[in-house]
């Protein structure tokens, strides 16, 4: 695809960036060339290929959900600034 079929200031002005002639005339080539290697790829066969979200499968690496002992509750609170009820009690930050 030729930088002729797409107008630079529009997509710097979607964009919201401010070009100077160099800058438009530089980036609409790379523009241009980046857009025409995507013309590359749709020619490319793919009807054997499945579709897929990733190329390589994904493995979860986070570890089993089992349970287990919590800390205990008066643990917990032995560092608290201030406890109310047996609760953590914490500044107000709504009005």
């Amino acid at each position: 695809m030729a930088s002729d079929d797409f107008n630079i200031q529009y997509v710097a002005h979607l964009a919201r960036l401010k070009l100077s002639p160099e800058e438009e005339h530089t980036l609409g080539a790379q523009l241009g060339d980046i857009l025409g290697y995507i013309e590359q790829l749709k020619a490319v066969d793919i009807s054997g290929v499945d579709p897929t979200a990733h190329p390589f499968p994904l493995v979860n690496i986070a570890r089993a959900d089992v349970p287990r002992p919590s800390l205990p509750h008066d643990e917990a609170l032995r560092n608290a600034p201030l406890e109310s009820a047996g609760l953590f009690t914490v500044p107000k930050i709504v009005e």
